[in-house]
């Protein structure tokens, strides 16, 4: 039984288990019938030209976790932002853990999906919202089918979070290969401002596959910082689902740093549904040693006066990598658009392989866009400015690598992860050095 076969037959044994009454229930069931005709996807797809899922497809995969763990937070304490005060939700093997997180009621909600699913006073947000902004693409029909547990942030009118929230998914290694779905569904309402710091983190060589799907509704005037860092074991695979649909006047930001993981696909999705609203996707990704990363990102204007900006750099080493597949598209309507798309990627390695292409579909004819990429390698002569000046060579490549992603990291609001980010750049880049930010 290969795993289509696999999920498609477990789907009745997980509903079961679940709110079977729930007002998701029929969504479920039309999300595993879209599922069952589109299967997973294939290099047939344009969409997935340069990225195969079969080696990561193989393994047999547990679908459901057979048994609880529990974890200390003193083993896993590295792999949050511990020196800022923050909201923490926790999940080990796809299962809540209380004891590691720190969730409120308290003005806000900030706690779990399964509950806002299964719990009265939640059903006007879930049916405005849940699923609302998701495509029926296969892979998130997938997650939709077997939606149950994630986080759940839900900010009301005219609220400033003052911490962070950390959603923190951990793979213990119980089971010989574990396959999760975590679902995240974040509701901003008018004049609300949030950050949020999202990790998938296995502590375990089995190898495990995440199916991730986040949505996330930005109302008027409302701020969203999402921070993804992905830093995973070299048998962990993550698809990365994220669906941002945003109206009047807000403005958003996503930062995807993906320094780790076998295979990371980066699925992000912006649609703007009103005017004025500005849309930032920025990222940085350092591989080597066959990792494989592509980010495919779509902007989607459909109201006049609004911008979008995205910035992503690659650094591949070894036999490493990388496609960035970008879409801008204008509707006739978007009038006075300003979108600004750049790809620009390094070579450390003559094996490594980068695949890019950056793409504007313009129906409107009163905007300003531009579009690009680079690739190419270390500059030479700046390597010997710096190398006369007596810094070794390793640290004189190590520090072109880290100003030419600078920029990126220059626009991350919280100065812990900021600071956090450049340890993980550094240690990519296999160097000591003191960076003062």
């Amino acid at each position: 039984m290969d795993l289509k076969e696999k999920l498609i037959s477990s789907f009745l044994a997980f509903e079961n288990e679940v709110d079977v009454d729930a007002y998701v229930h029929d969504i479920r069931s039309e999300a595993i019938k879209t599922f069952e005709e589109k299967g997973f996807p294939t290099k047939k797809d344009e969409a997935w030209k340069y990225t195969s899922l079969n080696k990561i497809l193989k393994h047999n995969y547990s679908v459901f976790p057979h048994q609880d763990t529990t974890l200390e937070y003193r083993d896993i304490k590295k792999y949050f932002i511990h020196d800022i005060d923050s909201y923490k939700i926790v999940f080990v093997d796809g299962r809540y853990s209380s004891h590691l997180s720190q969730t409120t009621h308290e003005g806000m909600d900030i706690c779990l999906l399964s509950a806002a699913i299964s719990k009265p006073k939640y059903r006007l947000v879930i049916e405005n919202y849940f699923n609302k902004a998701a495509t029926k693409d296969s892979l998130s029909s997938l997650n939709t089918a077997f939606s149950s547990e994630g986080a759940y942030i839900h900010i009301p009118k005219n609220k400033l979070v003052e911490k962070p929230i950390q959603i923190i998914h951990f793979s213990t290694g119980n089971e010989s290969a574990l396959m999760l779905q975590p679902r995240n569904l974040i509701v901003t309402e008018e004049n609300s401002h949030v950050q949020i710091i999202e990790r998938h983190q296995s502590l375990t060589e089995n190898p495990v596959l995440t199916n991730s799907v986040t949505e996330i509704f930005a109302n008027k005037r409302a701020i969203v910082d999402y921070y993804k860092v992905q830093n995973d074991n070299h048998n962990a695979s993550l698809i990365d689902n994220t669906f941002v649909k945003q109206q009047q006047q807000s403005h958003c930001y996503v930062h995807t740093f993906a320094f780790g993981g076998k295979l990371t696909r980066n699925n992000l999705n912006f649609f703007q549904h009103g005017e004025r609203t500005d849309s930032t996707l920025k990222g940085v990704t350092i591989i080597g040693e066959g990792q494989h990363v592509d980010h495919n990102t779509l902007v989607h204007h459909t109201k006049p006066n609004c911008e979008s900006h995205q910035d992503y750099k690659g650094i591949f080493g070894d036999n490493a990598i990388g496609v960035f597949n970008g879409k801008i598209i204008v509707e006739k309507e978007a009038q006075k658009t300003n979108a600004f798309q750049a790809n620009n990627n390094i070579l450390v390695s003559d094996k490594a392989t980068i695949n890019t292409k950056p793409q504007l579909e313009i129906f409107a004819d009163d905007v300003k866009c531009s579009h690009g990429c680079t690739i190419g390698q270390i500059d030479e002569n700046a390597l010997f400015y710096l190398r006369t000046r007596g810094i070794p060579e390793k640290e004189a490549k190590a520090l072109l690598m880290y100003a030419f992603s600078n920029n990126v990291l220059n626009s991350v609001k919280i100065p812990e992860l900021k600071q956090r980010i450049t340890k993980l750049i550094a240690l990519k880049l296999g160097v000591s050095i003191g960076f003062n930010l």
